[in-house]
Parts: structure tokens; sequence; C-alpha cells
């Protein structure tokens, strides 16, 4: 399907010769020319998006010529214009966690579509989709040469319905491609070969088109992608199916915050130690909803890798993205990870005609800067629950005893016997190490650097201590190749990181079961197990059920903590183990030179090994070959699945839109704090059988063994619906020193959520949640929206809202307001015994406020005023339809 642009296309549409071929292109100096504005100012990551107003302007799609005037204005106000408009990014990437429902709710549109009376086919997507498969792997088997087979079949016997179910999607659909399980990592997949920094298309004239490759995705860390300046973030797979359908997205022109990098990364640390630091300076400045883009010096002599990786952890910084011009690493990197060479002259040509390339002459406009000297960066860690929490090496012991101390009040001194070993475990040990995540296994500096690391370890003699589960993930086989090429992987097997799969694993609760009489030992002296991995994220509960502390590293770091079994030690003065020989081993023993690693990085990262392993990246192996599937064009939805099941949203929809119905006596589910993320609110990792979603598998016959995790049964609502809200670690504050998903039923005793939600809905009373701060942070989980529509909540009220999740709740028309006045529920005395009313919906406008009457329990009333977050006016279509999928379908529906 050729690309469609605007029609108004004289006076900044021009044409660019590459390699004696001409393509066009829409010129922001042309349009600088025809006196729509000053824009020679502006951030390259803010060019991107005024290219996409100028090709879609005037065209039917929602573009103006005073939209493209208000970023000329966004320049002349120092960096700000909150203007609202229409972007619609070039395609979309998906993984198979948040995928499946994605699919599942486009087979459900066209069930949806024909009840309506409209043609099932309006139903595919019109921007191309990429789906990776890599959530699913777990890790059963490790430390081992039989693991990486054996946790591939498990997965493919825990997963063959969903498999089943995508590879109909993939014949089903138009642009919808599928990257079959044990390739990689959506992200690094996404970077290493998917993105090109340009792209082009034929026009519906059958004219090349030359324009920024950009994208959504429905995982958060989509942003990573930006290190190659690709502009793309994350949103839920509700809004990314919106936009693979042709909605576009509607945003606030947003505020650039630009980040200086001066000087040059020192001996010893490591783009993860700088990316911490990154992230705990941003978190602090406080950037949610912006954009955040890199410049400076420090930019000649920062690889792209690195790059990427300070771009990956943006949601974990709080930005919409972490954005890096184009220049000369890019072009560098696209020639090794082997991008076509026509394409990477596409790509300096492009950039240079149309002002997004990055020079010593480069110098924006933007919002707000801050700087970072990258040689005071010193070896670090973050945790041990939040990404922000920056903990450096140098601190040494002391402190990081009593941060653990003060943060779960356990003794470290504790020693708890192991049943049939011989040895003990105390607070502060370390049960999981894993070299997992897009984050760093994208990166061959940190990875060779960990190869390294294990070599001179084995050399030594130093093995993993027994009670730490290692393991390694790569984030694609490029990275199996090159440290196999050096020789690397048969030290990593000596010390336990044998390879256990090409997926996130670890970094998303996939971990796997720690050894039993471990798991005992830790519940018996209820001990804080910790976890150090190489990921992104070490939220409460995300990580595994039996681990209280989780802690980010470098993969460097995360083998030293492996040889040393505990983080309660100071790497850098105390030994980490002893040698054969008996002698102290200290980390400067066995850890890397600069030189050393990139002389390995030169020998082995080459553009032969990215070639030869992305040449057949949809073909997969001969297992994802055998999966079988039907040919339909609607999908046959199986009775008895519990993986796949056709969700409630468009069942018996009406084809008009309804209207938005004031909030009267609605009872409270939950009082939450501050910081809920998406992982509290989604049901993710494993669960039992004494839950909610487990008495349901029960009830159906499945045993315990199958029942995988929250994750990969996000195709069936039933068990997702169960799982809401039912973190291990969540605390709703209605109930006294309660941690997990329960709350006060309508009789006022302690119930499950969806048990209380349940008996509140066949009584036909609303529901609201209260949260604090941040509410909804971290990934992109649409689930976390979705089940909160399920369980019968109207609205969610908080002090702040994350970026993501309050656009997933107006997407599925859940209305997310804020307090005001300094009011919140701590202010209110909110306990959850009230009933809550809220007007003036029926006639809202964006950003509105309305007033809120709160009953307490006591009978006495509260007047309140709250601000109403559905931010736009197609916001508040898409309420008023029940939630933006509605909307999309009945206007499919009736065209």
């Amino acid at each position: 399907m050729p690309i469609i642009v605007g029609q108004d296309t004289a006076k900044t549409r021009k044409t660019i010769c590459v390699n004696d071929k001409s393509i066009s292109f829409y010129s922001i100096p042309a349009a600088q020319q025809a006196g729509l504005g000053d824009f020679s100012k502006l951030p390259a990551s803010l060019k991107v998006v005024l290219e996409n107003m100028l090709r879609f302007e005037d065209g039917g799609f929602s573009v103006s010529v005073d939209d493209i005037r208000a970023f000329a204005e966004w320049g002349a106000n120092g960096g700000k214009n909150p203007r609202e408009i229409a972007y619609r990014p070039a395609r979309v990437l998906m993984q198979d966690f948040t995928g499946v429902p994605a699919v599942v709710d486009l087979a459900a549109m066209r069930d949806g579509i024909k009840a309506l009376g409209g043609d099932a086919q309006k139903i595919n997507p019109l921007n191309p989709v990429d789906l990776v498969i890599d959530h699913s792997v777990m890790i059963d088997e490790f430390g081992n040469p039989r693991a990486f087979q054996m946790n591939v079949d498990r997965e493919y016997e825990r997963n063959m319905e969903r498999y089943q179910f995508l590879k109909w999607g993939q014949g089903a659909f138009n642009n919808f491609r599928v990257v079959p399980p044990g390739t990689g990592i959506c992200h690094q997949v996404n970077l290493e070969y998917l993105a090109q920094a340009v792209w082009t298309d034929t026009d519906q004239d059958g004219n090349e088109v030359a324009y920024p490759d950009t994208l959504v995705g429905t995982d958060s860390h989509t942003t990573m992608v930006n290190g190659m300046a690709v502009l793309g973030w994350g949103v839920g797979g509700i809004e990314a199916e919106a936009a693979m359908l042709g909605q576009p997205i509607s945003m606030l022109i947003p505020e650039v915050v630009g980040f200086e990098l001066t000087g040059e990364m020192v001996e010893g640390t490591t783009g993860t130690d700088l990316v911490l630091k990154v992230v705990e300076m941003l978190r602090e400045k406080g950037v949610v909803g912006k954009f955040v883009e890199f410049f400076g010096k420090g930019l000649d002599t920062l690889p792209l890798a690195d790059r990427a990786t300070i771009a990956n952890m943006a949601p974990e910084y709080g930005a919409t993205c972490g954005f890096f011009p184009i220049d000369g690493e890019t072009l560098r990197y696209m020639r090794t990870t082997g991008r076509d060479e026509d394409r990477i002259a596409l790509v300096e040509a492009y950039a240079k005609e149309n002002g997004f390339w990055r020079d010593e002459t480069y110098s924006p406009i933007y919002t707000d800067t801050m700087s970072l000297d990258m040689g005071t960066i010193v070896p670090a860690i973050s945790g041990p629950k939040r990404p922000q929490d920056f903990v450096a090496l140098t601190d040494g012991q002391t402190a990081f005893r009593r941060e653990m101390e003060e943060t779960f009040k356990r003794p470290m001194d504790k020693e708890v016997p192991v049943a049939g070993e011989d040895y003990t475990l105390s607070s502060g040990d370390v049960v999981i190490a894993s070299i997992t995540s897009c984050t760093n296994t994208s990166n061959p500096y940190v990875m060779i650097g960990a190869g390294l690391v294990a070599r001179k370890a084995a050399a030594l003699g130093l093995n993993r201590k027994p009670w730490v589960k290692t393991s390694l993930a790569p984030g694609s086989q490029v990275v199996s190749a090159y440290l196999e090429a050096a020789g690397l992987q048969e030290d990593l097997d000596k010390i336990g990181f044998n390879l256990v799969g090409y997926g996130c694993t670890t970094c998303i609760g996939n971990s796997g079961p720690i050894q039993k009489e471990l798991s005992e030992a830790i519940a018996t002296g209820d001990l804080v197990a910790t976890s150090v991995l190489s990921g992104n994220r070490n939220f409460e509960g995300r990580i595994s059920p039996d681990v209280r502390a989780n802690y980010l590293a470098s993969p460097p770091l995360v083998v030293a903590y492996a040889l040393a079994g505990t983080m309660d030690i100071n790497l850098a003065t105390d030994p980490i183990a002893k040698d054969k020989d008996g002698n102290d081993v200290f980390l400067k023993d066995i850890w890397p030179t600069t030189q050393e690693v990139a002389e390995l990085v030169e020998q082995t990262v080459t553009r032969e090994a990215f070639q030869t392993k992305y040449a057949d990246v949809f073909k997969g192996d001969e297992k994802w070959q055998a999966v079988e599937t039907t040919d339909s064009e609607t999908y046959d939805w199986p009775a008895t699945s519990t993986y796949i099941q056709n969700p409630p949203y468009f069942q018996s929809m009406g084809s008009e839109p309804g209207t938005i119905s004031n909030i009267e006596g609605a009872k409270v589910l939950l009082v939450l704090g501050d910081m809920v993320t998406t992982d509290h609110i989604s049901p993710a990792g494993s669960f039992t059988q004494s839950t909610p979603a487990g008495t349901y598998l029960i009830d159906r016959q499945v045993p315990v063994r199958e029942f995988n995790s929250y994750g990969s049964r996000r195709g069936n609502h039933e068990i997702m619906m169960r799982g809401t809200f039912a973190n291990i670690r969540i605390k709703n504050e209605m109930l006294d020193g309660v941690e997990g998903g329960y709350t006060k039923g309508p009789d006022g005793a302690q119930t499950s959520i969806f048990e209380a939600s349940m008996a509140y809905q066949d009584a036909g009373t609303p529901l609201v949640v209260f949260g604090g701060e941040q509410y909804g942070a971290g990934s992109s989980r649409d689930w976390a929206a979705k089940g909160t529509a399920l369980l019968g909540v109207k609205a969610v009220i908080a002090e702040s809202f994350e970026r993501i999740h309050r656009s997933n709740l107006v997407g599925m028309g859940v209305i997310p307001f804020e307090f005001t006045g300094g009011d919140s529920r701590k202010s209110l005395g909110l306990t959850g015994d009230e009933t809550v009313s809220i007007s003036g919906l029926d006639t809202i406008e964006p950003l509105q406020e309305v007033p809120c009457t709160i009953t307490m329990g006591d009978g006495s009333v509260k007047e309140i005023k709250l601000k109403c977050r559905i931010d736009t006016a197609p916001e508040i279509e898409y309420v008023e339809n029940g939630g933006v999928l509605h909307y999309v379908l009945r206007n499919l529906a009736k065209s």
C-alpha cells in the first residue's frame, strides 16, 4: 500500500539526488523560505515531528498551516508551545505479550464490524507492523549446555496456542509481520535490523518519497531506537492499534530538554554506569511528557551502542524519548550492522539537506538544558526498588547496609541454613544474577567486557556461588556470534552463564523458579534476597517472588556479583572471592581494560555477522515452521482455550456513540500510594493456584505446571481481569499491613479485588480508584487500563499520572482525574469507606476542572475540585464511544 500524503506540496516538496536517483522529500528549509516561520534552531527531534506536519498538511489529515507555524512559535517562545497536533508515525513495533492482545482486539474488531454491517477487510493495519516474539521464554533450566534447548522446548509447549494465533494473524492481516521466537528482543532487532533512520515509500501518485523513520511500539522501551535517530516511544496496545488502523496520535508539541554530554568516559567505567547516572539526574529534574535530546562534544566519543542504552531507559527517567541526532556515528553503526549502502548514503544526504545533521555547528534552542561531564562517571548500580536509585560503588559497604536495613527493616547478619546444602543464606545474598534485556545486551562493549571478566575469573579458578542462579539471555543472535568468535562464550559457560534463550527473560519477570530449598530458606528467615541484572526495571515483585531487592548493573558487574554471591560487599575495596590457591581476588584483578574490550569488539563485531544472522529473520526455526494454523478472514475462537478468548469490548455494541455521564454514588476499590507502577496494576509474572486467576485455571483442569505467566495469557480477558491489581507487593491503604490484591467488599470484609469488583458490578455500583504521585509509571502495559475498565472502575483519581497509562485509561473509557489545590488522599483522610460523585462530565472540555463530592464513612461531606485529564478534544470522543477502538470501529463501519 502506498504512503498517503497531503496534497498541498508545491511549497515544501523538493527532490534530492542520491547515487544518481531522484527522491522526493518534504523540505523544512523550503517551508521556512515559503514564509511559514523560522525553523532553523529547532532541535532535530522536533524537526522530525515538523516534517510529519509538512507531509500530511492539507490532505484531510487534520493538519493545518497553523500547526506548522506553531513550531516556529515554539522556538520564539523559548521552547514552549503546547499546541495539540495530529502525529502519524511511519510504523508500529510490538512484542508478543502486548502483541497477542492487540491481535485479539483486531480479530474481535473484524467480528464487530461484520455485526455492524461493515466489511471485515477494513480491519487491517494501514501502517507496517512488526511483532517480535521475545517475552515468552522462561529460565527453567540454567547453568548447563542443555539450558537453551530445554527452555525453547518448554516455551513451545506452553505457548503453542498463542503461536498458532499469531501465525493466523500473520496470514489474515495485511502489513503484519511476525519475527519468530528465538530471534531476539524486539528493541534490539529494531535497532540492529528493522530501523532505517530514513524511510522511503511510494506515494499515491507512484513517486518515491523519503521521510524520517518513526514509530510507536507496544513496549515502553521502544525508545531505544532513538539512539539511532529514529523517533519512537512506547504507547499502550490500545493506542498502537488505533495508530495502525490509521488513527493519528493526538499529542501536544512537547518541550525538549537538551542534555549536554561533555568529556570522555574513564578507564573502568561502562555505558551502563553512564545511563544510571543520567536516569538519576533526569528523574530529579522532572521530564515526564517531554523529549530529551542529547548534544555536546561528548557525543563525538560516545558509540551508538552507548547512545542506545541511554535512549532505552527513557521510561526510567520519565521522558517520552531520549533522542540522539544523526551524525557520523549513526552512519558507522548502520554500516557495521549491515544496512544497505544506498540507504546509508540517503540517510547522510537527507539529514544534511533537511537540517537533521549534527556537527560542530549544531546549536538548537531547547526548553531547558542540563549537562554532565562523562569523565566524572564512576562504576555504579541502581536499586533496590527503582531505576533512579543510583548507588555508586565508591559509596562502600556501610552505605549499602544502612540503605538495605532502612528500606526493608531486616538485619543483614542473620544466617539461615539451606536444607541439604553446606552453606547459609543472609539478607543481601544474590540468588539471581542475569545478563538480560535489550538495554545492555545490545551493547558489544559491555557484553565483551562481561566475557573478559568471566575469562579472567575462570583462569583464576573462580566460579559462581552455588546459591546464585546465573543466566545469559542475549537480545539477538548476533551477540552469540561475536561472543563465540571471541572465544568468550566458553569462558562464560565455565562460571554458569550459559545461553538460556534469546528474549527478555529476567528483565520482565521470566526468571523462572530458584532452587526449592533456597526459596524455603528465604521464607523461613524472612530474608531480603537480592537479584542483580543488566536490565532496566527493578520494581517490587517484578523479578521473582522470592526476591525483595533488585539491582541494575552492567553485564561485567553482574558476573562479578555472581562470583561474590552477595551485594553486601564493597567491590571497590573488598575481595570478591579466593582463587584456586587461596589468594584473595579483587575486582581490579579480573576487570578488563578499555583497550582489551575495544580490540575484541573491532575483531569480532562485524558487518558479516549481522547480515548472516538477519538473512532469514522472518523464517524461524523448524519448530516455528511446523506451527499449524487456519486460513480464514475471521478467527474461529476456540471455546476451550485458556489463552485466547473473544473479549467483550465490541459485543452488542451499537452503531452510535453514547455520552459521558456523571459519576454518582461510586464506591472505592483501592486507595494506593505514590509511584504505583503498571507492574503493580497489570497482571505480570507468575501466579499461584490460590489466586482468582489460578482458581479459574484449576476449574478448567489446567495443572499448576501449565499455568505459565500472566503475560503469556494476555489474550484471555478472564485471566487478566482476575490478575489486575493482584501484584504480591501492592499495598491497598484500605487495609492495614496487607500486601497483595485485596480490598474490602460491599460487606466491609476483606476479599480479593476481583471478587469485590464482581459483587459491586452485580449491584450496579460504579467504582473509583485513588492514587498518589506518578500513578501508572513504568511499562506501557495496556492491561493496566483494560483490567481497570473490566473491573468496573469508572475513574482513577491521583495526584499525577505517567504519560502512557493516562492515555491508556482514556483509550479504555476510564476517566483520569488529578487532585487540585493541594488535596490528596492523605490530606482528605481517605480510608476507602467513602462514596464519590463527580459532576460536570456531561459538558466536559479538555483539562476542565469539575466538582467532586466525597461522602465520608461517618456521613460528613467534603467538596473538592478535580482536574479532568481528558487532555484533547479527540479524547472526549474516545470516551463518548467507550474507548478509542470503539470510535475507530464505528467510523470504519460507517465508511
